[in-house]
């Protein structure tokens, strides 16, 4: 036993010698998973976008996205989130200044964003599509449309992927009506402000009963939504990940859809299903 004992020390002293360091269990478990078991709560910054995300007037946070990360948080042994309703161009800086826990899905997963955050595979992927009134009375086909015709006026969510690619497709800043929200985008076109509103393609649910009709932009690239953490939590992302992927696969994707009023559940699934990291959606991210 004895020797033993020294052969074990010898080999301890050993490693440290060579620089080896033994992490204790506080170091070993991520920041933020031991500062959720702890508070058993959990902040999250949510933009209003429904069916996809949007705060009840109960005050509790409902939709599609809100409810799949719930369902993840579960399998995790983790609380609901609580959401915080927050401007889409405000998420980021609310996360990096810890006033939040992580964004839930809404922030389109680009490489720009990719730079200060780390993202949790899609929640969902889309293209991006004009919302128009009825008839289409200016006969867009999409961003190059716009950018042809200097006229014509675009709603972009401020902030939005989509602000950022009617700049990069030619579309001049003064072409740009920029609304805080879903809501407003819809209501620019419908009160005659803008000709069009670009968001995804399945954002809006039931356009034609809200006096929009849909135009996809088949140029437009396929744009994938998920979770955004703070790059130190990379690894509560990875256990959420995890989680995530088994829900995608079990056929809640579709159900989701269904329950929410969304179109395609069967579609968006085997799409997501071939995505399992941000990565695969933008080279460049972790």
């Amino acid at each position: 036993m004895h020797f033993a004992k020294q052969i074990f020390t010898s080999v301890v002293t050993l490693l440290v010698m060579c620089g080896h360091s033994f992490p204790t269990f506080a170091q070993m478990e991520d920041a933020l998973l031991a500062s959720v078991r702890s508070a058993r709560e959990m902040k999250v910054a949510l933009g209003s976008a429904p069916p996809w995300s949007y705060v009840s007037p109960s005050g509790k946070a409902e939709g599609y996205g809100v409810e799949m990360v719930n369902l993840t948080l579960k399998e995790m042994g983790l609380p609901p989130l609580i959401g915080v309703l927050t401007a889409w161009d405000a998420m980021i800086p609310a996360l990096q200044a810890h006033q939040v826990d992580f964004v839930a899905p809404g922030l389109t997963i680009t490489e720009a964003r990719c730079k200060v955050v780390v993202y949790s595979a899609p929640l969902s992927a889309q293209q991006d599509a004009l919302y128009v009134l009825p008839g289409n009375p200016k006969k867009l086909a999409g961003y190059s449309d716009i950018a042809r015709r200097t006229e014509i006026k675009l709603a972009v969510v401020i902030g939005s992927s989509q602000e950022a690619y009617a700049l990069e497709q030619r579309i001049k800043p003064e072409q740009l009506v920029r609304v805080i929200d879903v809501q407003a985008g819809a209501a620019t076109v419908i009160g005659g402000r803008a000709s069009a509103f670009a968001v995804g393609q399945f954002t809006i649910s039931s356009p034609e009963q809200k006096g929009l009709e849909i135009v996809l932009d088949k140029q437009s690239p396929v744009n994938g939504y998920g979770v955004a953490f703070r790059k130190e939590n990379a690894r509560f992302r990875d256990a959420f990940d995890k989680q995530l992927r088994l829900l995608i696969r079990d056929g809640t994707v579709q159900k989701l859809y269904e329950k929410y009023g969304i179109p395609n559940g069967d579609t968006a699934a085997q799409l997501l299903a071939t995505v399992s990291k941000a990565h695969e959606v933008v080279p460049s991210c972790e």
